[in-house]
């Protein structure tokens, strides 16, 4: 995490907004390549530029664990009742618990810093992804896995080449609900010192500088919706693929 966020941090400003530009207008068309260039130029000229980075950094590395660990599961949930079984009230446990308390198990295992608040996070923004893919291979039609069946496709080959993709659009309906929630947890892991632009929020409400507070939670709200767009161009251009 140290690392990339460097490595971003060192690389010219306009750059980064010009290849996120390209990419989001090569993704979604060249509207949401004007917003994302407007609304990083805006972060840029706020002064939030390097929490904005560290704050990505985080959400992006959160999001892939929570991915990588969810994805899987969620196959294996919809796969095996007995599976789904054994996640379902684990998963109803985990999006009712307060966020607050997934710092607890975090800080005495990994300290104060960035790699608890990552742990957090991952925990916290996980479900949506298991859940959500989940329900996407079950929502499968009955008579496309018959007809998978009958033309003699294996667990695996239908699994990857039938279930997978008419599931796409709800999986990915999870990854950016994952997110999300990723992005909620910056303030609440700014209190274990994660930094970025939660750190600049839980400053400004420390000194009662409200300008400070509403500067930070509108580059959140910025950096939200950015991710949010092309997520759901991604969606849309995996399904119509």
């Amino acid at each position: 995490m140290g690392g990339l966020t460097g490595a971003l941090q060192a690389a010219p400003p306009l750059l980064l907004i010009a290849v996120a530009a390209v990419l989001a207008w090569r993704a979604a068309g060249w509207r949401l390549g004007l917003l994302t260039a407007c609304g990083l130029l805006f972060l840029w000229d706020l002064g939030l530029w390097t929490p904005m980075l560290a704050t990505l950094v985080l959400v992006v590395l959160s999001t892939l664990a929570a991915v990588l660990v969810g994805l899987p599961l969620g196959i294996a949930a919809a796969l095996s009742r007995r599976v789904w079984r054994l996640t379902s009230p684990c998963l109803d446990l985990m999006q009712t618990m307060p966020s607050f308390v997934y710092l607890i198990p975090a800080i005495p295992f990994f300290g104060l810093g960035a790699v608890s608040a990552c742990f957090a996070t991952v925990v916290f923004a996980a479900p949506p992804t298991v859940r959500l893919t989940a329900l996407g291979i079950l929502q499968v039609p009955h008579d496309v896995t018959e007809a998978a069946d009958a033309f003699g496709c294996t667990a695996w080959q239908k699994l990857v080449k039938v279930q997978l993709p008419n599931a796409l659009p709800t999986i990915m309906a999870g990854i950016n609900q994952t997110i999300m929630l990723a992005l909620s947890m910056v303030v609440i892991a700014a209190m274990i010192g994660a930094g970025g632009l939660g750190r600049e929020v839980w400053t400004a409400i420390q000194r009662l500088e409200t300008g400070r507070g509403c500067q930070a939670g509108i580059a959140i709200a910025v950096l939200a919706v950015i991710l949010d767009r092309v997520t759901n161009a991604m969606a849309r251009r995996m399904q119509a693929a």
